[in-house]
């Protein structure tokens, strides 16, 4: 697992024009809202830059073959980012956690955790 303490050669433009696209929703809206808010506000952000998003995308979860539950993320962007939203006051290691089983449910390999509530926008970069 890698984070945000990674070398900058992680960090590829697709990743940089979300966490660009996230700084600008952060800087109008401020904090405080829900984390709805700053999804639908990110969603409509991306989209304004030409990139395609899926919302609220749900994955099953199976067990030796028995469906054992689901797991919905936040959003997924080009088909290959998944996208966690917090608003909350500073991005924890559960969250990370989080993001890496979207991760591995989806068979993707790069995620981020957007944090919109602390005083600044918090992100952190998650590949499996």
């Amino acid at each position: 697992m890698n984070t945000d303490a990674e070398s900058p050669a992680d960090k590829d433009p697709l990743t940089q024009a979300i966490i660009g696209a996230a700084f600008e929703v952060a800087n109008i809206l401020g904090r405080g809202f829900l984390e709805a808010v700053y999804r639908k506000a990110l969603t409509h952000e991306l989209r304004s830059r030409g990139l395609p998003v899926r919302e609220e995308i749900e994955f099953k979860i199976d067990y030796k073959g028995v469906h054992v539950g689901r797991y919905v993320a936040d959003m997924i962007v080009a088909d290959s980012i998944v996208v966690e939203i917090k608003a909350v006051d500073a991005i924890i290691p559960t969250h990370v956690g989080q993001t890496l089983n979207y991760l591995r449910a989806s068979g993707l390999r790069k995620g981020l955790v957007l944090n919109f509530g602390s005083s600044r926008l918090g992100f952190k970069r998650v590949a499996l």
